[in-house]
């Protein structure tokens, strides 16, 4: 653990966070396209707020069972088959006529994306030793803040250039192409060629998750870890970052055509600085500050806590675009409140590895995402219905203000120390839990 051999592992980082900005290009088109699209189908901010919201129905129902799945059959086939489905429900709104289709094609999308992040968390556990595993996180989590710095202004140039329907066939057809390069070059370590066996070893001496390691009875597993104050605290703290991260993913562009009277290409270009922020906040606090901090002796639990609580009290600087019309005002509170929010999260996905039992990291991942999308139905959902009824995003940026304080309170005293969860003996033995679970 002197000295890092080997680079494969960073391969597979870059590998993961190029799926995650594919897939959120996926996600934020219809919000850039959100006025074209609301005024051909003649849409009311309810029924795009549905339409916004209707990905994460699919996406969240299906959190809990492909856990489940990821830690059964494994990472690499399940990402491949949601990699295609995504593909298929983005190229599908080219060819929509109406609020239905489109509503069946983001129901779709949230089915193809179900397994992404839970399994970039899992293959992170894999490919990763402890003391990286924040820089490691950060790149597929930063990715998705970056997809908003290059996919919104793209999106939108397309959008205005070619039309709406062009905005999706372009990322249906990068969508494509990440489906090949997926295939062709993701393997667990374990039946990875090109990894040496000197990076392997290194991998594993630093704390990586074993592989092919998942619990007998899935149903079991699932009721042992729901019954954690630690999963809890994890998951409702992710679950209120979550409320404001898909509130600005799904509204921003939205808030900006709205209210600040912003063209489509103007919203699209002041997205970039607060997803920029966000980008930078993610990767340098979240990944290789943790890193820094927790390789010269700080305590995991005390740097990974702090840490989620500073970025998580900075995401209430949204409450300050509650009181301006201004734009550029606007943008440099989004930006604070986002940049916050943008390193807790890295923080937040390396937990899962960390706390879950062996074999069990697809179950709490997928725990903690499936309460995060919930917020992530609601935000938009509520969003569209306030906007109409007082016609001003002031108090939605409230509401995700108030939100926030209670995942702070979640991570401060739910979570408790960021260690592997105990798992008692008699759960072991009566094969609720993996026999290879460590007991603490």
């Amino acid at each position: 653990m002197q000295r890092r051999v080997g680079a494969v592992r960073w391969g597979i980082a870059i590998l993961l966070g190029a799926g995650i900005v594919i897939n959120y290009f996926d996600r934020v088109n219809i919000s850039v396209a959100l006025t074209p699209v609301q005024q051909q189908f003649h849409l009311t901010a309810g029924e795009m707020g549905i339409i916004l919201s209707a990905f994460f129905w699919s996406y969240t129902l299906l959190q809990l069972p492909v856990g489940a799945w990821l830690d059964k059959l494994g990472i690499q086939w399940l990402m491949r088959i949601g990699t295609i489905l995504w593909t298929i429900a983005t190229l599908m709104i080219t060819i929509v006529n109406g609020f239905g289709l489109v509503l069946v094609a983001r129901l779709l999308l949230g089915v193809g994306e179900a397994p992404a992040f839970p399994g970039a968390a899992k293959a992170t556990g894999y490919w990763f030793p402890v003391k990286e595993r924040g820089l490691a996180t950060s790149a597929f989590d930063a990715a998705a803040k970056f997809s908003n710095v290059i996919g919104a202004p793209l999106v939108a140039f397309t959008v205005i250039t070619y039309g709406w329907r062009a905005g999706f066939l372009l990322t249906g057809i990068l969508s494509l192409l990440y489906v090949i390069l997926f295939w062709i070059f993701y393997r667990d370590p374990s039946e990875s060629r090109a990894l040496s066996e000197e990076e392997r070893r290194y991998i594993i001496s630093g704390g990586a998750q074993p592989e092919k390691v998942a619990p007998v009875n899935a149903f079991a597993n699932f009721g042992f870890l729901l019954r954690q104050p630690k999963v809890w605290g994890l998951a409702l703290g992710f679950a209120a970052y979550n409320y404001s991260f898909y509130l600005f993913l799904t509204w921003l562009p939205g808030y900006l055509q709205k209210q600040l009277h912003l063209s489509v290409l103007s919203s699209g270009w002041y997205t970039v600085a607060p997803w920029l922020v966000a980008t930078l906040t993610d990767i340098f606090i979240g990944g290789m500050l943790v890193d820094f901090l927790i390789s010269r002796g700080g305590d995991i639990t005390r740097v990974r806590k702090t840490l989620l609580t500073i970025g998580m009290l900075l995401g209430l600087a949204i409450i300050g675009a509650a009181f301006t019309n201004n734009a550029i005002i606007a943008t440099i509170w989004i930006s604070i409140a986002l940049g916050g929010l943008a390193f807790s999260a890295p923080i937040a996905w390396s937990i899962p590895s960390l706390i879950a039992p062996k074999g069990t990291v697809g179950s709490v991942g997928s725990i903690m995402n499936f309460l995060g999308n919930v917020a992530g139905i609601a935000a938009p959902l509520v969003a569209g219905f306030v906007f109409d009824a007082t016609q001003s995003f002031a108090a939605n940026f409230l509401i995700a203000g108030a939100i926030l304080i209670v995942g702070i309170l979640c991570y401060l005293f739910l979570l408790g120390r960021i260690e592997q969860i105990h798992v008692p003996d008699e759960l072991v033995t009566q094969g609720e839990v993996p026999t290879g679970a460590s007991i603490s």
